[in-house]
């Protein structure tokens, strides 16, 4: 068993030893993992440490406020925090994860304003080599993204919309987070006996599978039962915000033109302006556009293509 919070978990993943790039991948799972492959600890001791610094920490409060005022619509709803993992792999000597538990606290949409999003983000991190030890003191939110293959072998790619929080007007791959309300989490419950914990993270890891294939049907309106079983790849994290992304791969059983009359009728359209069906090489080109968390996403599908070419 290796415990790898901070260190990538394949030799492969040199990309993000590269101080240029803005994303540093967390965890490659190239080969791709099933949901019975990947667990969740679910536990308030993954949660947020509170700042030592207490102008700093009153800072979360009051960018929320700032916020609140400019836009009275915003939401303050939980998130899963991102805190680590650890794998299993096949044998020893052996480079090939067959399984990966994945540390998840509790946290919000407001406290990840007023820590990764704050102008000081920076003042929040530890120094550290640890990924985990480093963000003792961010929100963390846990997101997730979606690399969907067209029946024409296309990927598809978002135009966020100017009026989103983050990254208005980048090329996205679709997704958002995981959500704790949608498994009726609103808070931890110490005292749980240990089958009602192991049942609770049950729950919560299917909710990592389960809300990926939401978060791809709502923002590109393709009826769920055109998406093939989503395959875990792996975690990326934006260097800027410090931010953590897991990412799936999924086929769509429709052709890329069909998909473009789906998407007119999306739930969550307004989050996007544009729908594109791209190849690879055009994928490629865009990734200069998109955010570094999305960036790793590419880095990560690229790897998993690579690994299949060995198999």
């Amino acid at each position: 068993m290796d415990s790898q919070a901070a260190a990538p978990a394949t030799p492969s993943a040199v990309e993000d030893g590269d101080a240029s790039t803005p994303y540093k991948l967390l965890l490659s799972c190239p080969l791709g993992l099933s949901p019975s492959q990947v667990s969740a600890d679910f536990d308030g001791s993954y949660d947020r440490i509170p700042h030592p610094e207490v102008d700093l920490e009153k800072s979360i409060s009051e960018i929320w406020d700032q916020r609140i005022q400019r836009n009275a619509s915003l939401y303050n709803g939980t998130k899963f925090r991102y805190a680590g993992f650890v794998t299993h792999k096949e044998g020893s000597g052996s480079d090939k994860i067959s399984w990966v538990s994945l540390h998840l606290g509790l946290t919000d949409y407001r406290t990840f304003v007023g820590t990764n999003l704050n102008p000081l983000w920076e003042r929040f991190l530890v120094p550290s080599e640890e990924d985990t030890i480093r963000c003792h003191h961010t929100s963390s939110p846990l997101g997730n993204g979606a690399i969907v293959e067209t029946l024409d072998k296309k990927i598809l790619v978002l135009r966020r919309s100017n009026n989103v929080g983050e990254f208005p007007g980048h090329f996205v791959f679709p997704g958002g987070h995981p959500e704790p309300q949608e498994i009726g989490i609103a808070c931890h419950q110490p005292g749980k006996s240990l089958r009602e914990s192991e049942m609770l993270n049950k729950r919560v890891s299917e909710e990592m599978f389960d809300s990926i294939v939401h978060e791809v049907i709502e923002e590109i309106g393709v009826p769920g039962s055109s998406l093939g079983n989503p395959l875990f790849i792996g975690i990326s994290c934006r260097k800027m915000n410090v931010r953590p992304t897991a990412f799936f791969f999924m086929t769509c059983t429709l052709q890329s033109d069909e998909i473009q009359k789906c998407y007119s009728s999306a739930q969550d359209g307004f989050e996007s302006t544009q729908l594109h069906a791209v190849t690879l090489t055009d994928l490629e080109n865009l990734t200069s556009k998109m955010p570094g968390c999305h960036q790793g996403g590419f880095a990560l599908y690229k790897l998993m293509l690579e690994a299949r070419k060995d198999v």
